[in-house]
């Protein structure tokens, strides 16, 4: 069972993405209903099965780890997981022990995430303006965040942030964004905004804004380097020579990087998904309970499930009609 991880085109599955919660305590328009019905906390795997599935993961051959949710730092405790993890950066079978949040908890976990071996982490964030902040997410409150941001940097974390590119709600932030994350020393990555969950009346194709678009916008004003560098991740990167900062770009509609792919989630339940794009999933839990003495049904089920990883996504805006939509919330999967 030491074997490698490699699905049918060949790729290593080399990061990990694990959702610990389907709660946030924002309820930004392109991830959650307003009112949510979110799942009995007996189907959530428990922060110790969390361990087990994490800890088996990298066993066979996973580098690279990401909790995400909902908001990860919402649950109950969840430093004792994120401790139990470092153990395996201890040991150097763990590359990167990392979390995407909306920075609403980091002023009360920041110094702890550090601790625990957490060195970088991304946070979501669409907007600096805080009327428009709280539109977007429903509930959110920027103040706190800016607060959870400076903690992050000063207890040593590297800050990157995340912006979902929303055509006619954040264009003309673009390059007040870009500025402030130069002035604090913070990477940014753009995000195409794609079709998933209950679209309601946030149209996805009134949202859409392409980020070819943006990169030419940002051309009118700054020296764009294009960059060979890559994360392991879906974004391309480039530099702003005026300022030295990098900018990614996440483009799963405009640029489809599924050749590269080498990741899978896992969702609070013990759901592994294979593409984000795709519906297709395999059952972890039942595996992972029925034999609390040995990993092996659930090492047989994970190479089960990688074996039909698809070849990637089928997410498509073109001719004005949404091409694979998925109907579950991205809080579901795992942002």
């Amino acid at each position: 069972m030491t074997a490698p991880l490699i699905d049918p085109f060949q790729r290593a599955i080399s990061y990990l993405r694990v959702s610990v919660t389907d709660r946030c305590d924002f309820r930004c328009v392109y991830c959650m209903s307003e009112n949510m019905t979110f799942l009995p906390k007996k189907e959530l795997l428990t922060l110790e099965e969390l361990d087990r599935l994490s800890s088996t993961f990298i066993r066979m051959g996973v580098e690279k780890l990401r909790i995400t949710g909902g908001e990860p730092l919402v649950r109950r405790d969840i430093m004792t997981y994120f401790q139990a993890m470092s153990r395996h950066l201890e040991s150097g079978a763990l590359k990167e022990l990392t979390l995407t949040t909306n920075g609403s908890q980091l002023e009360r976990f920041a110094d702890d995430l550090f601790a625990a071996g957490v060195r970088r982490v991304n946070i979501s964030l669409d907007t600096i303006d805080e009327t428009k902040f709280a539109e977007i997410t429903r509930w959110g409150r920027l103040p706190q965040v800016l607060r959870g941001i400076d903690a992050a940097q000063k207890a040593g974390l590297r800050v990157k942030i995340n912006a979902v590119a929303l055509k006619g709600f954040n264009e003309g932030e673009l390059f007040t964004l870009t500025e402030w994350c130069a002035e604090r020393d913070m990477d940014l990555t753009w995000i195409e905004v794609m079709p998933m969950g209950d679209i309601g009346n946030e149209s996805r194709l009134t949202q859409y804004w392409s980020l070819k678009d943006l990169q030419s916008e940002l051309a009118k004003q700054y020296t764009v380097t294009e960059l060979s560098e890559s994360t392991g991740g879906p974004a391309r990167y480039v530099r702003l020579e005026e300022t030295g900062q990098k900018i990614g770009f996440i483009t799963p509609l405009t640029h489809n990087f599924c050749e590269s792919c080498n990741r899978v989630r896992v969702t609070c339940t013990g759901e592994l998904f294979m593409c984000l794009g795709q519906e297709d999933n395999a059952d972890l839990r039942a595996p992972l309970r029925a034999n609390a003495e040995s990993e092996k049904p659930l090492e047989d089920a994970i190479r089960q499930a990688i074996s039909h990883k698809p070849k990637g996504h089928d997410f498509d805006y073109s001719r004005q009609a949404l091409g694979g939509q998925m109907t579950r919330h991205m809080s579901h999967t795992g942002g």
